[in-house]
Formats: structure tokens, C-alpha cells, sequence
């Protein structure tokens, strides 16, 4: 598609991903394709936690080596295939946007990588029921960038790892993520973004406070 470009997050150059060379640009031109308003392209871009997230289990990949991945928010897939690189078993990318799907698919099948995506609205389950999909390890590469998003994300993604499910999460320094229940395992510098994100400089994995990130 005209407006996107393959190349390498700054984090991860070992992952290629279709990205937008302008998002706004590339926004306008979907939805005169689509002839409505449609979601902002966030999957055409690499976050800066998603590239924290990916950077951090490609460098530990004993974090999902032989283990079955859910990548939530998945976006472009950015974390998602770092998963499927470092030897997850399975990975399956959750994101509600059509297009993230089609951006995931593509991305997995150029990086050499299978994918499952999956469009549920998982943050309307229980994390009970998300286990039963059979995940062990749950990613969140940048799951609060609103705080409408955050008041959803953090309390499904805490229960999930008091179910014993592995969680890490990327936080690029928007003050959404309570320190009270997360602490720190790695800090990345980071390319600004555009938008809110201009001023960010690094971006952190988290994970619940008590919960050994390389379990």
C-alpha cells in the first residue's frame, strides 16, 4: 500500500515491519479508501514499548522459549513476531483493529514467522477464560496509551499474573502505570514519537511487583 515503507524499529533491527512513512497522511488515504472514519493506524507504527518489549524478550528469550505467547494490542506484531523469533511455541497477537490484522499477518509472513491473530475484545473476558486459550506468558507491548484503555488493561493484565501467568508489560513513560504494582526489569532509550509522545525519550518493561520476569 502506497504510504507504507519496510523497515526496522530502532530497538529491533533484527524485525522488519511495514510501517507508515507519515501516519496522518496514511490515515486520510484509508478511510477514502474505506469511505468512512476508521480507527488511527496505531498498527503502522513502532511503539515505544511494543520496541522495549521485543528488544527485551529477543535479548532474555528464555522469557517465552517453548511457550505459548499472547501478545496483547498487538499493533503491527512488532512484539508479537520478537516472540515467535526468541522460540515461543505458539503466539497469538490480539488486536480489534481489521487492518492490525492484515499489518500482522504481513509482517509475520516477511519475518519468516507464523502468527495467530485474534480479533476478541479480550479485556471484556475474564483471565480466567483468556488462560483457556492456553497462554503462559501475556505481553502488552503498549496497552495504555488513553486512560480509558489503562483503567482496562492493568486490572485484567494484574489478574492474569496472579493466575501464574507470566506478564510484561512496555511503558514508555506516559505516567499511566502505577509503580505501587509494577516495578521495573529494563530501561531502552527511544526514538520520540509524534504527538503526546514527543518528549519520551525511553521506554521500560514492566512487570508485577513479585513476579520473577524470568521465571
Amino acid at each position: 500500500m502506497d504510504g507504507l515503507q519496510l523497515s526496522c524499529a530502532r530497538l529491533v533491527p533484527e524485525v522488519r515491519l511495514f510501517l507508515a512513512e507519515d501516519p496522518t497522511i496514511l490515515w486520510a488515504r484509508l478511510e477514502a479508501s474505506a469511505g468512512h472514519r476508521i480507527s488511527a493506524p496505531f498498527w503502522a507504527t513502532a511503539w515505544g514499548g511494543g520496541q522495549a518489549v521485543a528488544r527485551y524478550i529477543l535479548d532474555a528469550p528464555e522469557t517465552v522459549a517453548g511457550r505459548r505467547v499472547l501478545d496483547l494490542g498487538s499493533g503491527s506484531g512488532l512484539v508479537a513476531i520478537a516472540a515467535a523469533l526468541a522460540g515461543a511455541s505458539v503466539v497469538v497477537a490480539n488486536d480489534i483493529d481489521p487492518y492490525a490484522h492484515t499489518a500482522i499477518r504481513a509482517n509475520a509472513r516477511v519475518n519468516g514467522v507464523h502468527i495467530d491473530p485474534l480479533s476478541t475484545d479480550l479485556l471484556d473476558l475474564t483471565p480466567e477464560a483468556v488462560l483457556d486459550i492456553g497462554a503462559d506468558v501475556v505481553l502488552a507491548g503498549d496497552a495504555c496509551y488513553t486512560d480509558q484503555l489503562a483503567e482496562r488493561a492493568l486490572p485484567f493484565l494484574l489478574m492474569a499474573a496472579r493466575l501464574d501467568t507470566l506478564v510484561l508489560v512496555g511503558d514508555p513513560g506516559r505516567g499511566r502505570i502505577p509503580s505501587r504494582d509494577w516495578q521495573v526489569v529494563m530501561t531502552y532509550p527511544v526514538s520520540p514519537m509524534s504527538g503526546e509522545d514527543s518528549q519520551l525519550t525511553a521506554a521500560s518493561v514492566l512487570t508485577p511487583r513479585n513476579q520473577d520476569a524470568r521465571r
